[in-house]
């Protein structure tokens, strides 16, 4: 039964599991799978993903390339061993999730706190379902969490892919800008002087509904008083408690509707957005131009005002 399911599992998952076959241990501080998959987060958490290779890995162990072939098949086992080593995250007893919405904040936020202590692990690409243990237990303790909502297993599923793929969309963009933050020399996307500077350009006539924004300082990477992943995270948490009650009232439920049609990728297609850019740009041209010459007007305009008010001073 072992052999059946080691032959019916990626190398990498049954290697997660312990079910697939592994080599005789040699000698004191001979290598071994937990080992490598060790070096391999530290390389990563101090280097960055690209680091990681299987030389470096083996001349950090002090062993030869060729030597971890008798354990991984290639790098790729590597990297998704190290994705789900890192999840092996402490669990709450099940006594201690509270209510739901509770509960799954929480469990949301055990993506958010994974990607801050490895920044690299969005980097590794989701290549389907969940197969490894650690994995598996992070979305069992979800489940959990959903046990008692009257969802149906598909529900709870998509549930649990909703909170999760937020909370790493986030995650990687917060770590995207900290990583900006301690890389660049420049000035940072905020305070006065780029805000006075990015009003001339985004202006309403362009952007008539982000210019406001922009104006008012709020579009900036100052940091403020509000927490956008937990104010998006409750916004999505009142969508599932308004869908929860209408499961529970019999309330009719909005069917989820289709996906909108993608423009065709025609020629005749690219040559209208190429035709209707140009167009935009042109008006922007001329919008431009007229304030321009709306300004020259006023300033005429003054200057005939002052000179009529010095003549009847005069007079």
């Amino acid at each position: 039964m072992a052999d059946a399911v080691e032959e019916a599992l990626p190398r990498a998952v049954a290697l997660s599991w312990g079910v697939a076959e592994r080599p005789q241990r040699g000698p004191k501080r001979e290598l071994s799978i937990e080992r490598i998959v060790d070096t391999a987060i530290q390389i990563a958490d101090d280097e960055g993903l690209g680091a990681v290779s299987m030389s470096k890995i083996a001349t950090t162990l002090g062993f030869t390339t060729m030597s971890l072939y008798r354990y991984v098949t290639s790098k790729d086992d590597i990297l998704q061993l190290m994705q789900d080593a890192v999840c092996a995250i402490p669990i709450p007893p099940e006594g201690e999730d509270g209510q739901w919405r509770d509960g799954l904040r929480v469990w949301a936020g055990a993506t958010i706190d994974v990607m801050r202590a490895h920044p690299w692990f969005a980097d590794i690409p989701i290549s389907g379902m969940p197969l490894m243990p650690n994995n598996l237990a992070v979305l069992d303790w979800g489940l959990r969490v959903m046990k008692d909502l009257p969802l149906s297993d598909q529900e709870k599923m998509s549930t649990a892919l909703t909170l999760s793929s937020y909370a790493r969309a986030f995650g990687l963009v917060e770590r995207d800008v900290l990583r900006a933050r301690e890389q660049t020399d420049g000035p940072r996307q905020n305070g006065a002087a780029f805000a006075a500077a990015l009003s001339e350009l985004v202006t309403d006539e362009r952007f008539p509904y982000l210019a406001p924004l922009v104006r008012s300082g709020v579009y900036s990477d100052d940091e403020d008083d509000q927490d956008d992943y937990a104010w998006g995270l409750e916004r999505i948490l009142d969508g599932i408690q308004r869908y929860v009650d209408a499961r529970s009232t019999g309330e009719p439920i909005v069917a989820a509707m289709p996906r909108p049609e993608p423009a065709p990728h025609d020629r005749a297609v690219r040559e209208a957005a190429k035709a209707r850019r140009e167009a935009e740009s042109r008006l922007r041209e001329a919008r431009k131009r007229e304030r321009e010459a709306i300004e020259k007007a006023r300033e005429r305009q003054a200057k005939t005002e002052e000179k009529a008010a010095k003549a009847a001073a005069k007079g």
